[in-house]
């Protein structure tokens, strides 16, 4: 593996209003970060816009940090699938500082196949699968244990 193993790249510029008061791009706004991503890697592998048609839900998120992002810079945030579960799958990403490629932070989200209208999980489509592993050009393993 490359020290880049992303499917793909989304750049964030970081605004003023994603700052708090020590300067630094705020704790929370990370994670919407980490949403912009999945949106990006939605409509790359679909071509799709329409977000209401998205089969899953966040679940849970773990976020890392590494190092402190400012405004003005410019990020990278990288995106994959690591896993694929019964019911559920998890994203992978690293943020970084475009130019320098300093590590800013590290996160995993979980999200559960979702249907809205039932209000409930269910099993991880095939044909989404397969669509992700063509995207991806790699199988996806499973979820560890």
């Amino acid at each position: 593996m490359t020290d880049w193993p992303f499917t793909i790249s989304h750049p964030i510029e970081v605004r003023f209003r994603d700052t708090d008061a020590m300067g630094h791009v705020n704790n929370a706004v990370f994670l919407t970060y980490t949403e912009v991503a999945r949106q990006a890697y939605w409509r790359r592998m679909t071509g799709k816009t329409d977000y209401v048609r998205i089969p899953f839900i966040l679940a849970h998120a773990r976020l890392d940090f590494r190092s402190p992002a400012l405004v003005g810079e410019t990020l990278e945030v990288g995106i994959r699938i690591e896993w694929i579960g019964t019911r559920s799958f998890a994203f992978g990403y690293r943020i970084r500082e475009q130019r320098e490629h300093r590590l800013v932070a590290e996160a995993l989200t979980v999200q559960a196949v979702y249907d809205y209208q039932a209000q409930r999980t269910f099993p991880f489509p095939d044909d989404l699968r397969k669509q992700i592993e063509a995207f991806e050009g790699r199988t996806i393993p499973p979820k560890p244990s």
